[in-house]
């Protein structure tokens, strides 16, 4: 490094604050490397092009590609699942409605592929100096699709909306020990601080599109979106056919840079089959989301490109901690122990995905502390646990589970690698509707099953996945697991700014859930989205919520 670089780095350091510094300091020694320090600079609002000037001082410049020139204009002909409801921003908790959504509504940062936040709605955020308090700029060229200029006064109404338990949002799921109602406040025009219910080192991930609720309407909002789908974003509604379909436009009045196509075609199915048939017989350019089991006749099609985008999507093994044969934490553990991991990967997902390890921390996640020794398949031991549980014998039960993707053929691998133990799993597949019920304790086989499989969609930060499922007052707690020691270790980890605290924490977490093991997470799979090989510019999110706006055809 030369002395010109050096002089650089200390103007760039005089220009941040203790916190920044600190993530500095961790990339500069080495403790984190390039693609952490942008993802970790980005959550405490470092821009881009202030950590582009520090890598190329060091000799590590951003990997940036010259966009090719595009074509505007054309439809793009997108096939998605249908929406399982009537699209409201509030209550949306399915693909299908978060695609929609999104393509006239926009959030105040956007999670990109590599987990790097970045703006969107807000020019800059910044944390207080324990994280309690975050304070987000807003752009002020910003109209909505009715002309109406977009304000502090509308972010703050949108996510009280989403916050308030009377509105029944399943953004709660998100928010909840995170975000109150009334603690979004207007310091202005253009700035919007949120006080938190606790410090939370990853909050902006929270109001991104890793939270699909959370676009921004305008305060005036009463309700029925499907009336006008209000937004900020690049594309308005043109029809709406509940069940059928959708289509978009170009917002000619907005902010950023222009859309590419004139229009947007979404055509809805209810199943996987007829989408690929959409696509192989020209009638569709783009799939949201496909999964391997099912999806080969286009995995390898040579006319067709597979974006494949590492996720920590996963489906996973809950079993009811509290009462019956999974009490005891030693047979939960055994298992855990008698599926083969790498099998799974290879088998079951066609090599697509990553090899999980009984924790939320997937290995897309920074934090992750690999130094945890990975579980593996041990037969062995599996047995030695049952026999010292007094279930040596074995035992039956009844997995119940959903009929989505890949997930049926995962309960008979987990049904045929019981029987090694003597144990005897009856499957219960049923419609996505009828496992998950009300989604209330009592009301719902999804929560009330003494085992079950449970799909779960792709976060940019694993604090949902350390929450919902597992916290002791965990919304989605279907594993019904309580341990205060694991409570405590969570609300250390959402508290940390930086990211060597993070792993430090997370390591504890995951030996943790190792040892107990009130969910089986054995495998991550990757985001597919199949595109038609001369349409370019398509950028799926994992999340689901695809951006169009920069689509065209070579």
């Amino acid at each position: 490094m030369t002395t010109r670089d050096r002089t650089k780095i200390t103007t760039i350091r005089n220009q941040t604050t203790e916190l920044e510094n600190h993530v500095i300091d961790e990339f500069l020694t080495g403790k984190i490397g390039r693609r952490a320090f942008l993802r970790q600079g980005s959550v405490i609002g470092l821009s881009l092009s202030f950590m582009s000037g520090l890598l190329a001082a060091t000799g590590a410049p951003l990997l940036t590609k010259p966009a090719a020139a595009a074509t505007p204009g054309g439809t793009v002909r997108v096939g998605v699942m249908v929406p399982s409801g009537a699209i409201d921003p509030v209550l949306v908790q399915d693909t299908g409605g978060g695609v929609m959504i999104s393509q006239s509504g926009e959030f105040l940062v956007i999670s990109d592929s590599s987990l790097v936040i970045q703006p969107m709605l807000a020019e800059s955020w910044s944390p207080n100096s324990d994280g309690s308090v975050w304070t987000f700029k807003l752009r002020k060229d910003v109209k909505f699709q009715d002309g109406q200029m977009m304000k502090a006064d509308d972010v703050v109404a949108s996510i009280d909306r989403l916050t308030d338990p009377a509105n029944s949002s399943n953004a709660l799921s998100v928010f909840k020990g995170v975000l109150s109602k009334g603690g979004s406040k207007k310091v202005d025009d253009y700035t919007v601080e949120f006080h938190l219910d606790a410090p939370n080192g990853n909050f902006p991930y929270t109001v991104s599109n890793d939270n699909y609720n959370a676009i921004i309407l305008p305060a005036s909002y009463t309700g029925d979106y499907e009336k006008s789908f209000i937004g900020t974003g690049p594309f308005k509604i043109e029809k709406y056919t509940p069940k059928v379909g959708a289509s978009f436009v170009r917002n000619e009045q907005y902010w950023g840079t222009k859309a590419l196509p004139d229009r947007l075609e979404f055509t809805f199915y209810g199943e996987m089959q007829p989408m690929i048939l959409g696509m192989q017989g020209h009638q569709l350019d783009v799939i949201t989301e496909i999964s391997v089991q099912g999806g080969q006749a286009i995995v390898n099609d040579p006319g067709i490109t597979i974006m494949s985008l590492k996720s920590s999507a996963h489906n996973q093994v809950h079993m009811n901690t509290q009462t019956g044969v999974f009490a005891d934490k030693r047979v939960r553990r055994a298992l855990a122990l008698v599926l083969d991991r790498e099998k799974l990967v290879k088998g079951l997902l066609h090599g697509r995905g990553s090899i999980g390890n009984d924790s939320p921390f997937a290995p897309v996640f920074p934090s992750t502390n690999t130094s945890v020794p990975q579980r593996k398949r041990n037969l062995s031991e599996a047995k030695q646990l049952l026999e010292a549980a007094g279930a040596s014998k074995g035992f039956s039960v009844t997995l119940v589970t959903e009929k989505y993707q890949e997930i049926p053929d995962y309960a008979v691998i987990i049904q045929n690698a019981a029987r090694e133990l003597d144990i005897k799993i009856d499957l219960k597949v049923e419609t996505a509707g009828a496992y998950y019920g009300k989604a209330v304790f009592g009301q719902s086989d999804w929560l009330d099953s003494t085992i079950g499989i449970t799909d779960y969609a792709h976060r940019g930060v694993p604090n949902v996945f350390l929450s919902a499922p597992l916290h002791s007052n965990g919304t989605w707690n279907s594993a019904h697991f309580s341990n205060k020691d694991y409570d405590a270790l969570v609300a250390q980890y959402v508290a940390a700014l930086d990211l060597q605290t993070q792993r430090d924490v997370a390591g504890k977490i995951q030996n943790l859930l190792l040892d107990e093991t009130p969910v089986i997470f054995a495998y991550f799979y990757d985001f597919l989205t199949p595109v038609v090989k001369n349409l370019k510019g398509v950028k799926p999110s994992a999340m689901g919520n695809i951006d169009l706006s920069a689509a065209s055809f070579a």
